[in-house]
C-alpha cells in the first residue's frame, strides 16, 4: 500500500555540495513493508546496518520477522511498489518475539555491545534479561537504515508515520505498548590527519558546514539524523565491532563501528518533530 510520495532533488543526498545539485528530480514513494517483494533488499539493508557483525544474526530471520507485520513500518521506493526499496525505518517487540532466533541473538548482541558501559549495561540487562523480556515493560527495537544516497529528507516522514502507526496499533489493542527504544547506527572514526584530508578535499560549500570543531574522539555518525537521535536518548554508546572489515566503497574506507542508543518511547514523537524541523522537505 502506498502511503504518499514525496519528491527531492536526486543529488540532495548526504554526500553532495549545493553547487554540484543535479537537475533531475526522483519522487519517493512510501510503502507498507511487503513480504513478498522486499525480502531479499531488507536482508541487504540488515546486513548494511550490522555491518560485518552480520554475520552473527540470523538476518534472514529477521527480515522474515520484520516483513511479517505489514502494517507497523516504512519502506522507501522509487520506482513503485514492484521495486526494491531504498530505505526502511520499523519496530520489533522484542519481549512479544523473545522466543525467536534472531531476537535471542539480537538481545545476546546487544547485551555483549554494551558491557564496557556498566550504567547502560546493567540497565540494559534489567530490560532485556529473562525477567524483563517478560514484565509488562516492552522494549521496542528501532531498524534504520538507507542506502547511502538517499536524502535525510525522508527520514522526518518515516519517523512520524512510525509513531503514528504505533498509535494505531495500540488502538486496536495490539502488543506496541513500549516503554523504551533501543536503536543501533553505525559510526566511522577518523584520525586528526584523516579529518584534515577529509576537510580540505571537501567542496567549499560543505567545508563550511563541516566548520564545527571535530567530535570526541573522531567519531562521526554515518548518517546525520543519528546526531538528533542521540539528544533523546537516556544513554548512547559507540562500540567496536567484532569482526573486522575490508575497507570498500560502502565504508569510504573508513574505520566502521557501532551506536547502541536507549530512548524512552514517550519522546519518539518530539523526536519525529525534531527531524522535521532539522531537514524540511525541500521546497
Amino acid at each position: 500500500m502506498a502511503k504518499r510520495k514525496q519528491q527531492a532533488d536526486k543529488a540532495s543526498s548526504d554526500n553532495e555540495s549545493d553547487s554540484e545539485r543535479s537537475l533531475v528530480d526522483v519522487d519517493f514513494e512510501f510503502f507498507d513493508p511487503n513480504p513478498d517483494i522486499d525480502y531479499l533488499a531488507t536482508k541487504r539493508l540488515l546486513t548494511q546496518l550490522f555491518n560485518a557483525d552480520a554475520q552473527d544474526l540470523p538476518i534472514h530471520d529477521l527480515a522474515d520477522l520484520i516483513l511479517s507485520q505489514p502494517l507497523v513500518g516504512t519502506t522507501v521506493k522509487c520506482d513503485g511498489r514492484e521495486s526494491d526499496p531504498y530505505a526502511f525505518l520499523t519496530v520489533l517487540n522484542l519481549n512479544v518475539h523473545k522466543d525467536r532466533p534472531s531476537i535471542k541473538a539480537l538481545v545476546a548482541y546487544i547485551l555483549q555491545k554494551s558491557s564496557p558501559d556498566t550504567v547502560l549495561h546493567s540497565k540494559l540487562q534489567a530490560l532485556l534479561g529473562p525477567s524483563g523480556l517478560t514484565s509488562s515493560d516492552h522494549i521496542g527495537f528501532i531498524f534504520s537504515e538507507r542506502l547511502v544516497n538517499m536524502p535525510v529528507q525522508i527520514m522526518p516522514h518515516m519517523y512520524r508515520m512510525l509513531a503514528d502507526e504505533i498509535q494505531w496499533a495500540l488502538d486496536d489493542s495490539e502488543p506496541y505498548d513500549f516503554k523504551h527504544f533501543i536503536l543501533i547506527s553505525r559510526i566511522y572514526r577518523l584520525t586528526a590527519e584523516e579529518a584534515a584530508d577529509l576537510q580540505a578535499s571537501a567542496p567549499p560549500t560543505k567545508r563550511q558546514k563541516q566548520s564545527d570543531p571535530p567530535p570526541a574522539a573522531g567519531v562521526y555518525s554515518f548518517h546525520p539524523e543519528d546526531e538528533l537521535v542521540r539528544r533523546f536518548a537516556t544513554h548512547t554508546l559507540d562500540y567496536t565491532f567484532t569482526h573486522t572489515q575490508p575497507r570498500d566503497a560502502d565504508a569510504f574506507g573508513l574505520d566502521m563501528g557501532g551506536r547502541m542508543a536507549l530512548i524512552p518511547a514517550t519522546r519518539l514523537r518530539d523526536l519525529a518533530a525534531a527531524l522535521a524541523e532539522a531537514y524540511p522537505q525541500p521546497s
